[in-house]
């Protein structure tokens, strides 16, 4: 009778965690506790900082009262980062008002994200790095499109 030795699994850092459930709640000070203040978060358009996104994230909530995360549990990656596929939507019944550019009055439409990885970087510190997987309709652009905003900004 042999004994297989199964390696642990690794468990999400608790700054991840915390993250993940602040987006659930739609608590900005519990996410805003979990990023570092070094934060980049990396999009194909731009990359923001943690205030920035900080920010989007109010914004979202304002003009997204419903929106709501479902998610599979995060999974370490062999680069040592973490990932988390996300499925996300809301109804936009509220003004969407992302610093820096203009408002978007409601529109009363149904926003679906397109399931995808979320890619996350953790230190000691908290999440140095998000980067969304770029796929066509994913976050936080496809928010912004299927509302139809032309140009929009992330």
């Amino acid at each position: 009778m042999g004994t297989d030795i199964v390696p642990p699994v690794a468990a999400p850092p608790p700054a991840l965690l915390a993250y993940m459930e602040g987006l659930r709640t739609h608590d900005v000070a519990r996410i805003g506790a979990a990023l570092a203040d070094t934060l980049r978060f990396v999009t194909p358009a731009r990359v923001m900082e943690k205030a920035q996104t900080l920010a989007f994230l109010e914004a979202l909530y304002t003009g997204f009262p419903d929106w709501r995360y479902d998610n599979d549990p995060p999974a370490l990656r062999p680069d040592g980062s973490w990932a988390v596929r996300w499925r996300q939507g809301g109804t936009h019944t509220g003004p969407l008002a992302f610093p820096g550019f203009p408002a978007v009055a409601p529109t009363g439409r149904r926003v679906a994200i397109p399931e995808h990885d979320f890619f996350y970087r953790v230190e000691e510190a908290g999440l140095v790095e998000i980067r969304p997987d770029p796929v066509p309709g994913g976050a936080p652009r496809g928010i912004f499109e299927q509302i139809g905003v032309a140009l929009p900004p992330l």
